[in-house]
């Protein structure tokens, strides 16, 4: 499936991301608080590793190990709004850089944005063995 889709009602385009940390639903940043809202599609894994940077997670992608998320759809607005979160624009700060990734989620297969933790950030940070933010403290 293509990142992103053309909505033939509203003629909007529609991207899926793929969130892991504060983003989730219930979490400090949950991405249902944004507007305009997404939709949500499901829980979601992808291939990658992720790392307990402290307030927030950052995942590595590859490897064998399970990132664990959820799959939203939304609109290029909402997707600016994400940017400025995980701050890759208009002033990237080099913690995380905005990339794609083919995600499993609801029996389908989805080309979803993550934000990557980048460079040298993750470094001595403790593993979630979990591949979980939602449940690393049980």
């Amino acid at each position: 499936m293509p990142s992103t889709i053309t909505d033939t009602r509203t003629h909007q385009v529609l991207s899926y991301v793929f969130v892991y940390g504060t983003l989730r639903r219930g979490e400090q940043r949950d991405i249902n608080c944004l507007l305009p809202a997404p939709g949500f599609i499901g829980g979601g894994q992808v291939c990658g590793v992720l790392y307990d940077l402290g307030r927030y997670p950052g995942a590595r992608l590859g490897g064998t190990q399970q990132v664990q998320g959820e799959v939203y759809q939304i609109v290029p607005e909402l997707e600016r709004q994400l940017d400025q979160i995980e701050e890759v624009w208009p002033q990237p700060n080099g913690e995380y850089a905005k990339t794609t990734v083919v995600v499993h989620c609801a029996g389908a297969v989805l080309t979803c944005l993550i934000y990557e933790v980048t460079g040298a950030r993750f470094h001595g940070c403790p593993v979630i063995a979990s591949g979980n933010w939602v449940k690393r403290l049980t």
